[in-house]
């Protein structure tokens, strides 16, 4: 039997050492994935994550100077005489009756002290805790100074209390030696529910074909064959299989030698916390699957948004608002003195949605005007196109982003639905729409109707003087004339055929120009209610996709 084990004896894989400081890095990178994908990814989906970093932090923390190794496997598989025989003390009971191992026994290879904080963690019981420490002894168990070895209940224990303790403890040990008789080494449960797995943890898993004794010499190779056979299949292709029997102890020179070779290299803990960042990473992997998405929203999906934003925030109504406030305020000042009066019986257009009249910069900036307005409320098909231009943005933007980022983006985008209404409120009401003051235009036609009417009152005040001096019997006026007409005459009628011509003059060019100030206004509040836009539907979802690309760069750190 001694000379079967030692031809199939493996050395246990240490060629891959793992860095601590570049293990922290990775574990610093899946903190900052977290962190990036918090309110975005259900936390259902983040559970193993938050986990790793949590056990990671912890097991870092405590001892490395110990390799907690646990033997693993099914009832009946001589975990327990395998447990007993590595001591080479009668510590884990051993018995007929099954299940005989109900709790985690540990056995440690040095002072106790120094484990004592890991085997709390581990939640070993005191009484469970052996020192493998003897005087008589010493030499021959200096190699395996620094392991905690623990015997773990079965796997397949009828108790499921049993089972739920071997799960807790195989996602915190460092390394994982999986028992297997031959009677049972091809049971689909440790095959399926275990050893598939531990596919990502190869390096800090070692499977034993215990109970080796009981097979010829000629059915021994077969039987490990069989076993490698089944290992690839669970994708542990390379894995140490190693043959053993407790009942002599030169059929646990491999398992020993293995066991100290992990020992000394310390690397077990960090292979093992590794592994878990590879698992961890791949499972993280399709959440972030695709590129951060260049140049989204695209730009016609913007002006689409735009322009929807623009209708339901009453822009044409405030628009044709200002267009007709400046015909009214520019007939006010060119228009004939003598009608003027009867204009300001007319209510101003813009006065009437309660925005900033011609007086707003003198007494009242305009900016302080933000309370609201009373623009037109946007009608229903208003209020649909903009639903639509949002949801619009949310799925052009999220198209290409893997599930459930698309949702995000949609809840993003629709976030500060409720508060657009107020915010393009006050985005019209503090846009200056360019009529606090008059052109200087205004006022010089406005002079010149001033300087006509004068004279036609000159001149319609000479001849009334006339008439007045003559219905008193009193020496009549000669008035000057021009030519053959009176100057009186020629000042009343020319005041006031100048004041008509000036006003059919001018009454074009004031279309045109409010024409102007119309298109102005609309481009100011356009611009306005764009940005009202960018902050409350453009800005959240960019916050997700900027969020998006610190996760998919954090999971691309840890993957390292």
């Amino acid at each position: 039997m001694t000379g079967i084990v030692g031809r199939m004896r493996e050395a246990f894989r240490g060629d891959q050492r793992v860095d601590a400081d570049d293990l922290v890095a990775r574990l610093d990178a899946v903190r900052r994935f977290l962190a990036a994908v918090d309110g975005q990814v259900p936390d259902s989906r983040l559970v193993t994550a938050h986990t790793l970093v949590e056990r990671a932090g912890t097991r870092l923390a405590l001892s490395r100077d110990h390799t907690v190794v646990a033997l693993a496997g099914a009832t009946g598989s001589g975990k327990s005489s395998l447990f007993n025989a590595l001591a080479r003390l009668d510590l884990s009971p051993v018995g007929v009756r099954r299940p005989t191992t109900g709790v985690a026994h540990a056995c440690v290879w040095g002072p106790l002290d120094g484990a004592s904080r890991l085997l709390d963690w581990l939640g070993v019981l005191p009484r469970h805790r052996f020192v493998r420490e003897s005087a008589l002894d010493a030499d021959d168990e200096t190699g395996l100074h620094g392991l905690v070895l623990l015997d773990l209940p079965d796997f397949d224990s009828v108790q499921r209390s049993h089972r739920l303790e071997v799960d807790r403890l195989l996602g915190l040990v460092d390394l994982v030696v999986w028992v297997v008789d031959p009677q049972k080494y091809a049971d689909r449960v440790i095959h399926t529910s275990y050893l598939r797995e531990f596919h990502r943890h190869r390096d800090v898993t070692l499977v034993v074909l215990n109970q080796a004794d009981r097979l010829s010499a000629t059915e021994l190779p077969r039987v490990l064959d069989d076993l490698r056979r089944l290992l690839d299949a669970d994708g542990l292709d390379g894995v140490p299989l190693l043959a053993t029997t407790a009942v002599d102890q030169a059929g646990m020179t491999g398992l020993r030698e293995a066991l100290e070779r992990a020992v000394a290299e310390r690397q077990a803990s960090l292979r093992r916390l590794s592994g878990d960042v590879d698992a961890v990473v791949a499972g993280l992997g399709e959440l972030v699957v695709t590129d951060v998405p260049r140049d989204a929203p695209d730009e016609d999906t913007v002006r689409s948004l735009d322009r929807a934003l623009a209708g339901a925030a009453g822009v044409p109504a405030v628009a044709d608002a200002v267009q007709g406030a400046y015909r009214h305020r520019a007939g006010g000042t060119t228009g004939w003195p003598v009608v003027r009066g009867w204009r300001r019986l007319r209510p101003d257009p813009l006065r009437r949605l309660h925005l900033p009249g011609p007086a707003a910069g003198a007494d009242q900036p305009a900016e302080s005007l933000v309370a609201a307005t009373s623009v037109p409320d946007p009608t229903a098909a208003q209020r649909s196109a903009l639903g639509l231009a949002i949801r619009a943005v949310a799925d052009r933007t999220g198209a290409d982003l893997p599930a459930p980022w698309p949702d995000a983006v949609t809840t993003a985008a629709r976030s500060r639905l409720d508060d657009l209404p107020d915010a393009l409120d006050r985005a019209i009401a503090g846009t200056d729409l360019g009529m606090d003051r008059r052109p200087l235009w205004w006022r010089l036609v406005g002079g010149v109707q001033w300087l006509v009417t004068l004279a036609a009152l000159a001149g319609l005040g000479w001849l009334l003087l006339g008439y007045a001096l003559r219905a008193l019997g009193l020496p009549a006026l000669e008035y000057p004339r021009v030519g053959e007409v009176p100057l009186p005459t020629l000042l009343l009628l020319g005041g006031l055929l100048a004041g008509l011509l000036v006003a059919a003059v001018t009454r074009p060019v004031i279309r045109w120009a409010a024409r102007r100030a119309r298109q102005r206004a609309e481009k100011r509040l356009t611009v306005a209610v764009a940005e009202v836009g960018d902050m409350y539907v453009l800005s959240p979802v960019r916050a997700v996709l900027d969020r998006y690309g610190q996760a998919r760069g954090a999971l691309r750190d840890a993957a390292r």
